[in-house]
């Protein structure tokens, strides 16, 4: 009865393992490895693993055979095309593969760094009996938790802490700001101006202001005034130009006659 025997030599636990072992040996470019060369040292390390009588895993045989199909077509004049028209490199596939092996190695290669730090470490056997210990000094109604405490339960709690935690920061709040100023504090300022000033600049009414708010209150204390007539508004001279006036310093404006609404 002949045994089937892997190959799993300590340099080379598969087919993969030793492409990478010659590209980083011969220190090659493994988006544009040489096939030719590659090719014959692969091949060689099947012929002398056959020499040791070593049967040879399938594994290795389908990659010695994909290499000598891709070193085939690289001879071969005229190039496979995609739907593009740009010329296929036949190597794609293999450099694609050895990209995905390199990375899983060493992901692999990691968790076994963290399986060695784990076996280090030691399970505590008395856990048990210190929490029994602990839940009977401690109050009756919790004593049946403090009991039943695992890792995975106070884990669950945490994240409904970090939960809470999260809603209350994204909570939306509602803030009432008491302005420094209003319509009827605005309404006393420009009637205090024109009491100095019997006409004034509609832009000079807002040399004072502070910020967007504070001309806004302005604005809409001059527009009560002016409804109610206590102050009046007409153009002075130039573009735009608004002047704000006590009734007695307005100049006298004649009233539309009939034949004039006509």
């Amino acid at each position: 009865m002949s045994e089937s025997f892997e190959i799993k030599l300590p340099q080379f636990e598969g087919p993969f393992d030793l492409l990478l072992f010659f590209i980083e040996r011969d220190e090659l470019d493994i988006h544009d490895i040489p096939i030719a060369t590659i090719t014959n040292d692969f091949l060689t390390y099947m012929h002398e693993m056959q020499s040791m009588d070593i049967e040879l895993a399938s594994e290795f045989i389908l990659v010695a055979a994909t290499l000598m199909r891709i070193k085939a077509k690289l001879l071969l004049p005229r190039y496979e095309k995609d739907e593009e028209g740009n010329e296929i490199d036949p190597r794609h596939d293999l450099v694609r593969q050895l990209l995905d092996y390199k990375q899983f190695k060493a992901a692999a290669e990691e968790l076994r760094i963290m399986e060695d730090e784990r076996f280090m470490r030691f399970h505590r056997g008395n856990l048990e009996k210190e929490l029994a210990k602990f839940a009977s000094t401690s109050d009756e109604t919790y004593a049946g938790e403090l009991n039943q405490l695992t890792l995975y339960r106070l884990i669950a709690t945490f994240e409904k802490v970090m939960f809470r935690f999260d809603n209350t920061q994204n909570q939306v709040t509602h803030t009432v700001i008491q302005y420094a100023f209003s319509i009827d504090s605005q309404k006393e300022y420009i009637s205090a101006k024109l009491g100095i000033k019997s006409q004034v600049n509609f832009i000079e009414l807002f040399e004072e202001c502070t910020n967007k708010l504070h001309a806004v209150f302005t604005f809409l204390a001059l527009l009560d005034l002016i409804q109610s007539r206590t102050l009046l508004i007409f153009m002075g001279e130039g573009f735009n130009n608004f002047v704000i006036s006590t009734p007695e310093a307005a100049p006298e404006v004649q009233a539309p006659t009939q034949e004039d609404a006509d």
